[in-house]
């Protein structure tokens, strides 16, 4: 059996789980692939992929030149960039592994403290022999505006009342009731953008979502205010924010997710002073990592046994 393990960008994968104990031939790719031509040329005669996230995408076209591939393993519950109908018609066994929420949610309100405070500047200024070099913003009191209310929002809406923020949430199936019950309130989505200090996007993205967050949404929010972004990059309008950060029209963005990833070298985002960005590491923990690998393990293990678990297709 040959094993692909993909998209290993910190080099670390083979020490998060017993590998070994599959007795196969494992190679890890380190880079992610230029193009769908090198997916298929560099999976050519592996029998199992073992794929991080969405790093890599599966789409049909995909699939069907991977005639070698057997079993595809997905880090996490689920995974948008596999086609998993094309799979199973092509005799493809698609599994998933666990997944923990809160590293994302700790990683929102790690980003929000960092650009609230201006951490940063203040890092760089320190480091070069510098002191203080602004005045840091404030949370207490302020309004903390949710871009959904889903196992995600909630726990980042949670964290904001403990910095006494009055929390704000809108999405497109959430009611007055399911808010209240965890101690948010519900408003018209333009009323969301227009009173957030702290606008964060909480949803997964579908094509209900993406582009959601445009140039009227941008407009309409307070040129103090901060867009964090911990979700997928495609639901805001990355032509817009580019421009409203450009034109100083909000605060500014904290950004974990991006269009393209990894993000270009010269994308104008790195050089933008009110973008505080990071490459989407919400769930980049140790005990995520542990068990992501570890269930990927078993889940080779089980269906090389004849007995595939977590399976998806």
């Amino acid at each position: 059996m040959r094993i692909a393990i993909l998209d290993d960008y910190q080099h670390v994968a083979l020490g998060f789980a017993d590998w070994a104990s599959l007795d196969a031939e494992i190679t890890v790719f380190h880079e992610p692939f230029a193009d769908e031509d090198a997916v298929v040329k560099g999976l050519a005669g592996y029998d199992v992929a073992v794929a991080m996230r969405e790093r890599t995408p599966f789409p049909a076209h995909v699939l069907r030149r991977l005639t070698g591939l057997r079993l595809l393993v997905t880090t996490g519950t689920g995974n948008r960039s596999i086609d998993i109908e094309a799979a199973r018609e092509l005799g493809v066994t698609v599994a998933c592994t666990g997944y923990m929420s809160a590293p994302t949610a700790e990683l929102t309100w790690a980003l929000i403290l960092s650009a609230v405070r201006n951490v940063p500047a203040e890092n760089r200024s320190v480091r070069a022999g510098g002191w203080q070099t602004g005045v840091g913003g404030d949370l207490h009191g302020r309004t903390l505006g949710l871009l959904g209310l889903g196992r995600l929002g909630t726990r980042v809406a949670e964290i904001g009342r403990a910095f006494g923020m009055e929390t704000v949430a809108w999405s497109q199936n959430l009611t007055a009731e399911r808010a209240a019950e965890q101690g948010v309130t519900a408003v018209a989505k333009d009323e969301l953008f227009a009173c957030a200090d702290v606008l964060s996007v909480h949803l997964v993205l579908s094509e209900r979502t993406r582009g959601l967050v445009g140039a009227a949404e941008l407009a309409a929010m307070k040129p103090t205010a901060l867009l964090v972004n911990t979700s997928r990059g495609p639901i805001v309008d990355e032509f817009a924010l580019l421009t409203a950060l450009r034109e100083h029209r909000i605060g500014g963005a904290a950004l974990d997710v991006f269009d393209q990833e990894p993000l270009s070298a010269h994308h104008p985002l790195r050089r933008l002073d009110n973008a505080l960005l990071t490459p989407h590491v919400g769930y980049v923990t140790r005990d995520t990592y542990e068990v992501f690998y570890r269930d990927a393990v078993e889940d080779i293990a089980a269906w090389a046994a004849g007995s595939p678990v977590r399976v998806l297709t």
